[in-house]
């Protein structure tokens, strides 16, 4: 029963009452976590505003991976040893840093060529020269081009089908970044999509219906995700805040972000 009650000293089994700070038999210190009734966790993991990022779908057969982020800086890529995939290709050998900024976790691009793209879970504004994601599509957004229909210095003009004013175009970026589908806005703004969108992918099984869509309002430009299953994902530009629940792209890798309360 006095172990039941009161605190045992580690040097001489003796039983120390509640709140005293030294022992009564051999004068050895309580430590300060007894004589505050600090509870300890059970584990790194549930120290609160600490991070781990959770391997949802990768290309390399270990989907449910877990990255524990309990240092400064955590590195990403093909070749660093911290969050390590070294058979993605389409990763930098030092792709991403993930680290804390006071008590907020950063995604910082390590000046990757192909970058960071965190789903959207509000309209995001985008700019002329952006990419995102739907499905399995790469998508730039781009400015439509300045009017070269005058004619030549002989006054001939180029053979060419019709001009029909454009807001901006969308356009799908194919394997080495070279173009693929362009789509030209005819109103404000253009869906993406598998069926009876403005851009269709019905090949594409990670696309939904109706997926996402760009609206051009006063010539800013917004990207917003309609409703799809999988999301929408914008490149970040330098850095982004991450937020418990958050899902983002490294290369072919889709991770999650949980955070401990």
């Amino acid at each position: 029963m006095e172990q039941a009650r009161n605190y045992v000293c580690k040097e001489c089994a003796s039983p120390v009452p509640a709140g005293h700070k030294f022992c009564g038999g051999c004068g050895g210190e309580v430590p300060m976590q007894v004589q505050t009734g600090q509870v300890d966790f059970f584990g790194a993991m549930q120290t609160p505003g600490k991070a781990r990022l959770i391997l949802i779908r990768g290309d390399q057969g270990v989907d449910g991976l877990s990255y524990v982020l309990q240092g400064s800086e955590h590195i990403a890529g093909r070749e660093e040893d911290q969050i390590l995939f070294p058979e993605d290709t389409w990763l930098s050998p030092r792709h991403a840093n993930f680290l804390y900024e006071g008590e907020k976790l950063i995604a910082r691009d390590e000046n990757s060529t192909n970058g960071i793209f965190l789903r959207i879970t509000q309209p995001v504004e985008i700019a002329p020269g952006d990419t995102f994601l739907c499905g399995d599509q790469v998508f730039r957004l781009d400015a439509s081009p300045p009017d070269a229909s005058s004619p030549a210095d002989d006054q001939t003009y180029f053979y060419s089908s019709p001009r029909r004013p454009s807001p901006f175009r969308v356009t799908q970026v194919l394997v080495g970044g070279v173009d693929g589908i362009v789509f030209c806005a005819r109103e404000a703004s253009a869906v993406i999509g598998r069926e009876d969108c403005d851009l269709n992918f019905p090949e594409d099984i990670y696309m939904s219906g109706n997926h996402a869509r760009i609206d051009n309002v006063g010539g800013r430009f917004t990207l917003t995700d309609t409703g799809s299953r999988n999301g929408t994902y914008a490149r970040i530009k330098g850095q982004a805040e991450l937020s418990h629940g958050d899902y983002l792209f490294l290369g072919k890798q889709l991770l999650r972000v949980e955070v401990t309360a």
